[in-house]
């Protein structure tokens, strides 16, 4: 076999983003692609800022000497202050320039968080639904994974989570809004795993880090508010892109930003810092780390995700789909009308619909829709979300 049989495994569990997305292509190149309807992936249709184009145009016009050479691991300095001022405004607290590290977006930050921190045989809880690379990114780094099931709200349950803590457990990663549901945990719901985590960690004698994947949080609807992880508990990491909220997920930029109260934050800098360099990544991308910096108050128009939101999901419920609704990202995460998701996803196809099955993201008897696509792509496929209902 050419490749590890780990490897192979891990390919067949992770396929079925990328598996109906592969159909997908298939689909379009037999019919045309405006006779399919792809929710797939989480790649934004929309375009970036007109602010971002035009920051974009000044550091690519830019000819002082220096631009594109290496700069410190954790990045430019400037970059890493705007982050740190703009965290400390949401937060309270005094964030310290040096806890921030630009990373290649919120993958290359978790990949160097769980490097940094996991022993051989650490835990890290994960919970259910969960964006499936999790796994492969915990144990990349020898950290086995715990998965705990959520509500039927898709919440936290801190009963499940007590079951699953244990003296190995290193970290929870938590993401809200969440991939796949669109569900955003409030600050009750924080403030409660904040205090169970602490008693915890007590009753342990164990750090436990709550590793905050906020890559979403700007994309949220109905005047929800997103809740500082910073303010709740200390022993808190955020991982963060600008994929989502100004469209960019090819340019791979984000940042880790370390809570100053964490145990031993200075120690988790430099390992965060050295991971990030041996790890491969080296350095964020130079010229979009010059780019951001100029736009962490901007995004793309988040009505009209919230226009298609509501679009799917009125619809659907007319329908007689069982939808709990998206509080924010992308994503809508309606339970199959069959117990077999991955049949009713089938189904879907049959009507030139491409989704994912729940069973790709740990949850059987639900499907993804990703609807950050055209509104003539979700007006197109209501009659054949129609039809596949009455399977």
């Amino acid at each position: 076999m050419a490749i590890a049989k780990k490897i192979e495994g891990f390919i067949e569990r992770s396929s079925w983003i990328r598996k109906m997305f592969e159909e997908g292509a298939a689909l379009k190149a037999s019919i045309g692609e405006e006779n399919v309807f792809d929710f797939t992936l989480g790649n934004p249709v929309v375009e970036p800022p007109d602010r971002f184009k035009q920051e974009l145009y000044k550091a690519v016009s830019n000819t002082s000497k220096g631009m594109h050479r290496y700069m410190p691991n954790a990045g430019f300095y400037e970059s890493r202050e705007v982050v740190a001022k703009t965290i400390s405004d949401e937060s309270g607290l005094d964030i310290p320039v040096d806890n921030i590290i630009m990373t290649c977006g919120a993958a290359g930050g978790l990949n160097v968080v769980l490097k940094s921190i996991l022993n051989p045989g650490d835990e890290v809880i994960i919970f259910s639904p969960y964006f499936v690379e999790y796994i492969f990114y915990i144990d990349n780094h020898a950290g086995g994974c715990r998965i705990v099931e959520t509500g039927s709200d898709f919440n936290i349950d801190l009963g499940k989570l007590e079951e699953s803590i244990n003296g190995k457990t290193k970290s929870v990663i938590i993401n809200s809004p969440n991939n796949p549901t669109g569900k955003v945990y409030d600050k009750d719901t924080l403030q409660a795993l904040g205090r169970f985590l602490e008693k915890k960690e007590r009753e342990l004698n164990i750090d436990i880090y709550l590793i905050s994947d906020d890559t979403y949080k700007k994309i949220i609807y109905d005047d929800v508010k997103f809740p500082d992880i910073f303010e709740i508990y200390k022993n808190s990491i955020i991982v963060y892109s600008h994929s989502k909220d100004l469209a960019i997920p090819g340019e791979r930029i984000g940042y880790i930003a370390i809570n100053p109260e964490c145990s031993d934050a200075k120690r988790l800098v430099e390992g965060m810092i050295f991971c990030n360099r041996t790890l491969g990544f080296v350095n964020a991308p130079a010229l979009m780390q010059r780019v951001v910096k100029e736009l962490q108050q901007d995004s793309v128009d988040i009505a009209s995700y919230q226009r298609k939101r509501d679009m799917l999901y009125n619809n659907l419920t007319n329908m007689g789909y069982d939808v709990t609704k998206p509080e924010g990202a992308f994503y809508i995460f309606p339970r199959s009308p069959i117990e077999d998701d991955i049949r009713f996803v089938r189904r879907l196809k049959e009507e030139n619909i491409l989704t994912v099955p729940g069973s790709g993201f740990g949850k059987p008897g639900y499907f993804r829709i990703s609807y950050c696509v055209s509104d003539e792509t979700i007006e197109n496929s209501l009659n054949g979300f129609r039809r596949a209902r009455k399977i």
